[in-house]
C-alpha cells in the first residue's frame, strides 16, 4: 500500500516538469509537506475540458486524498478508500468509472514504505523501520491516481462549491529492487504515457492496462529514514535524512 508521500514542489515547477496547460488551484498553493498523509489535499495532474470547451486541457488542480464515489452518502467513506489495488480497481463498483474515465497522475518526491523486521527468538514483536523510496534522477514521481467528484445529495446544482473532488492512488506488486521493503507499492507512469493516461477518450480497460508496465530496474533509491515520520504532525526535510547505519531498527 502507500499510506505517506513526500511532495515539497511549487505550482510552476509542476506546470513545467508536467507539461500542465491551466492551473486550477483558486490561487491557492499548498505548502511543501514531507509527510502527507491521507484526508490531507494534494496537487494533481488531469486532462479535462470546461463546460464551454470543446479540447480537455492537461490542468493542475488540488484534490483530496481518499476517494468518495459519486454514490457514496457520507464523504467519510473517503478516509478507508486511500489506495485503490490495480489487480481489481478496473472491476469495484468504487473505482470501476474513474479507471475507465478519471485518471490522475499525483506529484511526489518519494513516498514511504515501512519494513518490518522477522521477529526475535523470544517473541518480541520488532518495531517497523521506515524507509523513503524516491528516484535515483531527482525527477518527480508520477503516481497513478482515480479521482471523482462528490457533492450532497442536498447541494444545490448551481453551486461549484459544493463539489468535493477526490482521489485514490493505485497500487500494485512491489518491483524487485523495493519488494524486500513491501509488497505492494504505488504504480508509477512513465512519460511516454503521460498523455494517454490522463486522456478521458481511452476508456477501454484493456487499453488502459497496457499502459501500467513495472518501473525501470534501479530507477529507484530506498534508505531508511527516523521514526519521526510515524507520527502525521511532524513534518520537514529533515524527514528525508538517512539514519546512519547504527540507528536502523533491526
Amino acid at each position: 500500500m502507500c499510506g505517506r508521500y513526500a511532495s515539497s514542489r511549487s505550482p510552476d515547477d509542476l506546470v513545467e516538469e508536467f507539461e500542465i496547460d491551466r492551473v486550477e488551484t483558486d490561487e491557492t498553493s499548498l505548502d511543501p509537506d514531507y509527510n502527507v498523509a491521507p484526508t490531507k489535499d494534494v496537487y494533481a495532474v488531469l486532462t479535462r475540458a470546461h463546460r464551454d470547451e470543446t479540447q480537455p486541457r492537461r490542468s493542475l488542480r488540488i484534490l483530496r486524498w481518499g476517494l468518495v464515489p459519486s454514490w457514496a452518502k457520507d464523504p467519510s467513506i473517503g478516509n478507508r478508500m486511500i489506495n485503490a489495488r490495480l489487480e481489481t480497481a478496473a472491476q469495484k463498483p468504487a473505482y470501476r468509472r474513474a479507471f475507465s474515465r478519471r485518471r490522475c497522475l499525483v506529484p511526489a518526491d518519494g513516498y514511504y514504505e515501512w519494513y518490518t523486521p522477522e521477529a526475535s527468538a523470544g517473541g518480541v514483536k520488532p518495531r517497523k523501520q521506515p524507509f523513503y523510496i524516491h528516484r535515483q534522477d531527482g525527477h518527480s514521481l508520477a503516481l497513478a491516481g482515480l479521482y471523482e467528484f462528490w457533492k450532497p445529495a442536498d447541494a444545490s446544482p448551481d453551486d461549484p462549491q459544493s463539489w468535493l473532488t477526490t482521489m485514490s492512488l493505485l497500487t500494485t506488486t512491489a518491483p524487485d529492487d523495493t519488494g524486500r521493503i513491501h509488497d505492494r507499492a504505488p504504480l508509477m507512469i512513465d512519460r511516454e504515457h503521460w498523455a494517454a493516461w490522463l486522456d478521458p477518450a481511452t476508456t477501454d480497460p484493456g487499453e488502459v492496462m497496457d499502459l501500467l508496465v513495472p518501473a525501470a530496474p534501479g530507477a529507484l533509491e530506498a534508505y531508511p529514514v527516523g521514526t519521526a515520520v510515524n507520527n502525521v504532525r511532524n513534518n520537514g526535510a529533515r524527514l528525508l535524512e538517512s539514519l546512519p547505519p547504527d540507528d536502523v531498527l533491526e
